[in-house]
């Protein structure tokens, strides 16, 4: 693709005109149809098992776990499948299959026979499904839109994405109350297909460079895993992403029971200041672009980082009261604002660096390392929480928040005022890549 040539090579773009593109707009359509339709289920699923199975707390708990676990199982070779193969085909299998999952069950309950082994394999595969979608969307952007765009594409990505998110956590709360939690799942199952109509629709010529299919799933891996390693910028932005991951992981755990039980918040305060939060992701997407223009995206990413830890300060004083919801709620703005800001410069800065050929698995690299630690967060919180506390738990969490400043000051990210907007294809000795249309 040229620059300032749009997916089907018809008029140029101008700079800051990414809504004019078509395949983006087809994009985005079906990305954030698929992240409501998410949000939808992550309500409905649970409720079904508590509601309608009487599921145990512990059954609860092994739900959560198998949603999550195909972020590190399969995260690795669904980075080599999107380097390998058509993206647009595997994030349409990716919706259809989500579909077939979903589809099932409602149906298993009209019939009666819902049973939890049928829910825990339902999110397990629903999960697999996700993590190959998402590898082909992320990796797919670069060929979707010249490397000038990306900032501004991923800007309206992240504040189209909190809208959409908040929008399906309400919506599936609003769905159980009225449908019933099983019958709830359709609103996820019309949301994947919009998502494959949308892009299905995406019509382009844009280069992709795929991974030889001679090559074996482990060499894929391995040559994966070597290139972030070796990779002065992208390295320390995906082990600052990682390390930030886990320490939220360890937070998030027992956040909610710890606002919920200890400062006895209402459901509805939570959900009105998580509501409130949600406000900071939007802000701070729109507010990327410019201020990248203004600061480069080096020294907004190293602020954003290290402003999250003091955004946790006051969770570890807080106590019951009006007052401290407003001081949390002000600080969940702040973080999500600063969340969304630099993620969405350091993922175009990724994307824009990244040879083409390794896009898929450099994403896969940072979805393994950040999403697929979460189950290992969990088991760590709840020995923190049962050795030392709730709060205890909390201060070290926000202590590791500290380690990605360490990792980031010192890299190359510092000094990265501009990024070149040329994506140059480098591949190691012994790599041997295709160019293909699409």
């Amino acid at each position: 693709m040229q620059v300032g040539q749009t997916e089907d090579g018809s008029l140029p773009i101008e700079r800051h005109a990414v809504r004019r593109h078509r395949g983006f707009r087809l994009y985005l359509a079906g990305q954030c149809a698929s992240l409501s339709g998410g949000a939808v289920t992550a309500v409905a699923l649970p409720a079904v098992a508590i509601l309608d199975l009487h599921a145990s707390a512990a059954q609860v708990a092994i739900l959560a776990f198998l949603s999550q676990l195909p972020s590190f199982l399969v995260a690795l070779p669904a980075g080599v499948l999107a380097d390998r193969h058509s993206k647009r085909f595997l994030m349409i299998t990716g919706d259809l299959a989500a579909v077939v999952v979903l589809v099932s069950v409602p149906l298993a309950s009209v019939l009666g026979v819902l049973r939890m082994p049928h829910l825990y394999g339902a999110v397990f595969v629903l999960g697999i499904a996700k993590v190959l979608h998402e590898a082909a969307a992320i990796s797919y952007l670069p060929d979707l839109v010249d490397g000038e765009l990306l900032q501004n594409a991923n800007s309206k990505i992240g504040a189209a994405f909190s809208v959409a998110d908040s929008a399906g956590s309400n919506l599936g709360a609003a769905l159980v109350a009225v449908l019933g939690a099983a019958r709830s799942v359709f609103a996820d199952v019309l949301s994947h297909l919009v998502s494959a109509w949308c892009i299905w629709r995406i019509r382009g010529g844009s280069q992709q460079y795929r991974l030889q299919k001679h090559i074996g799933m482990a060499e894929g891996i391995r040559t994966g895993l070597g290139y972030v390693a070796r990779h002065e910028v992208i390295r320390p932005l995906i082990l600052a992403l990682s390390t930030l991951g886990f320490a939220l992981g360890i937070m998030n755990t027992y956040r909610t029971f710890f606002l919920l039980s200890i400062l006895n918040w209402s459901p509805a305060t939570l959900g009105l200041v998580m509501g409130i939060g949600a406000l900071g992701s939007l802000i701070g997407a729109l507010l990327a672009p410019r201020i990248s223009e203004s600061f480069g995206p080096g020294p907004p990413i190293i602020v954003g980082f290290a402003l999250t830890p003091l955004t946790e300060v006051p969770l570890l004083f807080a106590g019951p009261g009006f007052t401290w919801q407003i001081v949390l709620a002000s600080s969940l703005v702040v973080q999500l604002a600063c969340a969304a800001t630099a993620g969405t410069m350091q993922r175009s800065t990724r994307q824009v660096l990244c040879a083409p050929e390794f896009q898929a698995r450099m994403q896969s690299v940072s979805t393994w390392l950040s999403a697929g630690s979460r189950p290992l967060a969990a088991v760590v919180a709840g020995i923190l929480v049962a050795a030392f506390g709730i709060r205890a738990t909390f201060a070290v969490g926000t202590a590791l928040m500290l380690v990605p400043i360490a990792v980031l000051v010192p890299s190359p990210i510092r000094a990265l005022r501009t990024v070149p907007i040329v994506i140059q294809p480098r591949s190691p000795a012994g790599v041997e890549t295709e160019v293909t249309h699409s």
